[in-house]
């Protein structure tokens, strides 16, 4: 059943509007009739079966059929701090992510970027990204959309830090702590920010300055990762460390 997000103030209890682009996409592409079923959700958790009711040329009108009950979203919230990367890859890193289970991200600049974006650049840009996250959340059907914030600076990505519980840097060195580690540490309902560099990963003076700020260093295994494949390693071990846990437990 296909999924659509909608804007938590068009998302009511007996009722839902959708428009954008999923009007043309539910009209022309999927070639829905009056009474066909589709499954929508709020982007905060909320979900809900509906029947479509009525079409126009700039909505979509359906009524709540049910609201379901979803065990899709990690248990704890995980944010992907992502060194700007060259070319095409944060549109991977973007979809991957969603579909792995992140609950947000945000791309920063740092001292081994080479992207540069201006202003009308980065407008063009999270236009797409976000919308390569909501296509990429339909397909996995979450039930939270994850936010993509705007670029910003190393600087400001450490300072972002101070809103999770956890925080930790991607950055290989004698003695370092495990992803595997941290995710132990924690529990249902705490949030973690992990910063992975760019193609050049982080310099020494930047590490110094993230544990300055309480960042920890962690270790991605024992394989060098491309910084496109670092944060499906993180949410595959944090969805290894809880979901394993949450359906052994079903089980029993």
């Amino acid at each position: 059943m296909q999924r659509y997000f909608v804007e938590p103030h068009l998302f009511h209890e007996h009722e839902l509007t959708i428009i954008g682009d999923d009007v043309h996409h539910i009209v022309n592409v999927m070639r829905a009739r009056i009474g066909d079923e589709i499954l929508v959700s709020d982007g905060a958790g909320r979900t809900a079966r509906a029947r479509l009711v009525s079409f126009s040329a700039k909505e979509v009108q359906a009524e709540v059929i049910e609201m379901l009950q979803e065990e899709r979203e990690l248990p704890i919230r995980v944010t992907i701090g992502q060194g700007m990367p060259k070319g095409e890859k944060m549109e991977w890193i973007l979809q991957k992510g969603t579909e792995l289970g992140a609950y947000s991200f945000f791309p920063f600049s740092s001292e081994r970027t080479i992207v540069k974006l201006d202003a009308k650049k980065e407008a063009k840009k999270l236009e797409r990204w976000r919308k390569i996250v909501k296509e990429a959340a339909e397909q996995s059907h979450r039930a939270v959309l994850p936010e993509l914030l705007a670029p910003v600076s190393f600087r400001e990505a450490l300072a972002a830090g101070q809103a999770y519980t956890h925080v930790a840097i991607a950055y290989e060195k004698e003695g370092s702590t495990t992803i595997h580690e941290v995710l132990e540490q924690m529990a249902a309902g705490d949030s973690l920010l992990v910063l992975i560099g760019p193609e050049g990963g982080f310099s020494p003076e930047e590490v110094v300055q993230a544990e300055n700020k309480g960042f920890l260093p962690v270790s991605l295994g024992p394989r060098i990762l491309r910084t496109e494949t670092a944060s499906q390693y993180v949410l595959a071990a944090a969805s290894y460390q809880f979901e394993r846990k949450a359906s052994s437990h079903r089980k029993g």
